[in-house]
């Protein structure tokens, strides 16, 4: 297939297969910082070109960046008002912001996102779709679709929701209700709360990287699956994945070094 490289991107911008970054780590910068990151068509296309290669292409996890002060605000309300869209056209934008977002959660690649500032409305959508997030105390969290006359459209119906619960994501569409900080972390809108969120991503990014791909696959596309399925069936694709995963040869060498204990143990905090 054609290199990642090969395609030109526009408002992202992709760094690869650099010996500062790690074997297989990729950094995937939003680029347009006088928008606030804003994400138009153009964006969504280039996300979903991306993400629908990544795997095949070699990436082993991705840092999901923003350039300026602010991960993302949303929709590009500037280009939506001023294409005036008819309901058809909005529809099939909005399932293309779907085929992006899921190419990210359920493409097999380890995506950390590295927020900080705005992560609004559209651009919670996407932060939500990673599979970490990563916030410092200046992020902020919210839905301002209510006062703006919206809907969200690209999923945070589904996925804020999985991760905060329908009555904080209602009232945050209702009241414009903002969280940040603690409070954030706390009801699950990022896993962790630093000082430098590109640099424990990028961490975070490179630990990731050093796992098989086949169980990276498997953890970041089974288990958002088997969230959509009943127990019942979720149970009997969790055996059918672990019988694929846990038997690959690739792991033989790692559960050796666990059973003659020259492994890395697991060990809580000092």
């Amino acid at each position: 297939m054609p290199s990642i490289t090969d395609f030109a991107l526009k408002t992202l911008r992709l760094e690869e297969d650099s010996p500062d970054l790690g074997p297989g780590v990729w950094i995937v910068t939003l680029n347009r910082p006088d928008k606030r990151n804003a994400l138009n068509a153009e964006a969504i296309e280039e996300l979903v070109t991306l993400f629908s290669g990544a795997a095949r292409a070699g990436a082993r996890a991705i840092v999901l960046a923003a350039e300026g002060d602010h991960f993302c605000a949303g929709l590009d309300l500037v280009e939506h008002h001023k294409a005036d869209r008819t309901p058809a056209e909005f529809w099939q934008l909005c399932l293309r912001w779907h085929e992006a977002f899921n190419k990210m959660e359920y493409g097999g690649v380890p995506v950390i996102a590295a927020l900080k500032g705005a992560v609004v409305g559209g651009g919670l959508e996407l932060a939500s779709a990673a599979h970490v997030r990563v916030a410092d105390k200046g992020t902020y969290f919210a839905l301002p679709e209510g006062q703006r006359g919206l809907f969200t459209g690209g999923g945070a119906t589904i996925r804020v929701t999985d991760l905060i619960g329908k009555a904080r994501m209602v009232d945050m569409m209702l009241t414009g209700r903002v969280y940040q900080g603690q409070e954030a972390v706390d009801l699950g809108l990022a896993q962790y709360l630093v000082e430098d969120t590109f640099a424990h991503a990028l961490a975070l990014a490179r630990r990731c990287a050093e796992n098989l791909p086949l169980t990276n696959f498997a953890i970041c596309s089974g288990v958002s699956h088997m969230q959509n399925m009943s127990a019942l069936d979720a149970a009997y694709a969790e055996a059918c994945v672990a019988g694929i995963v846990n038997t690959q040869p690739e792991a033989r060498a790692r559960l050796a070094a666990f059973a003659d204990k020259s492994g890395a143990r697991i060990r809580p905090k000092a």
